[in-house]
């Protein structure tokens, strides 16, 4: 028998992590590019020249898609470093950056007037203001970056839980070799010379047969011969 079966679950359990990194990848690639599209158009006209035409841009419209889109990709990092309650920690704070990022999406569509808050960030005078029209490709982007955020932490926390409960079921060859050790050992008790032993496990039993022992071969210590007294 060999040690691969133990070694291969691991493996198999860094995929939804391999998956969960890509994910993160992709919508911080989505995020920025959506920062670069125009979000919101103003209109004004000023009696003094030709009527103007301002694009606002998602950095624009909101000043957090390129930090976050930062985030994402400083998260695709950190999962290469942390295991454990970390990465559900990671986890977690996925998921809020994602329900973040869906109700700025959200919202594009929602907000009954953009006009007054695109005067201020186009710094129009509202007077001026002849007309206003939002674009929804930023958004829509904005939306599917969520969605692929969402699905990455769900990731990251169901290997979280896999890793733990693969931790708790197997062990390495080494550690099984010590348990195996310890439990082939009978301590002698010093009140009585009869001598006990823990019962072994099947998984112990083959580990000993795949080392060339005799599990049911105790490693007693020599018996005590006949005094030689009064010979």
């Amino acid at each position: 028998m060999s040690d691969t079966p133990m070694t291969d679950t691991p493996r198999r359990g860094l995929t939804p992590i391999r998956i969960a990194q890509l994910l993160l990848l992709v919508a911080a690639v989505v995020l920025y590019v959506a920062s670069r599209l125009t979000w919101v158009e103003v209109e004004s006209f000023d009696e003094l020249g030709p009527p103007k035409t301002i694009a606002l841009t998602g950095s624009t419209w909101s000043t957090a898609l390129v930090p976050v889109a930062l985030l994402l990709g400083a998260a695709v990092v950190a999962t290469l470093a942390v295991r454990g309650w970390p990465l559900r920690v990671l986890a977690l704070l996925l998921a809020v950056v994602s329900a973040a990022l869906g109700y700025l999406a959200i919202s594009q569509w929602v907000v009954p007037d953009v006009a007054l808050r695109a005067t201020e960030l186009a710094e129009v005078q509202l007077i001026t203001l002849v007309g206003s029209e939002r674009h929804y490709a930023g958004a829509v982007l904005t939306l599917c970056a969520a969605v692929a955020t969402l699905v990455a932490a769900a990731l990251l926390m169901r290997a979280a839980a896999r890793e733990g409960a693969t931790q708790g079921r197997y062990t390495t060859p080494g550690a099984r070799r010590a348990a195996l050790r310890e439990q082939t050992q009978t301590p002698a008790d010093a009140a009585s010379p009869v001598q006990t032993s823990e019962p072994m496990s099947e998984r112990t039993m083959w580990d000993a047969l795949d080392e060339g022992q005799d599990p049911t071969d105790g490693d007693t210590g020599p018996e005590p011969g006949p005094s030689s007294e009064g010979r």
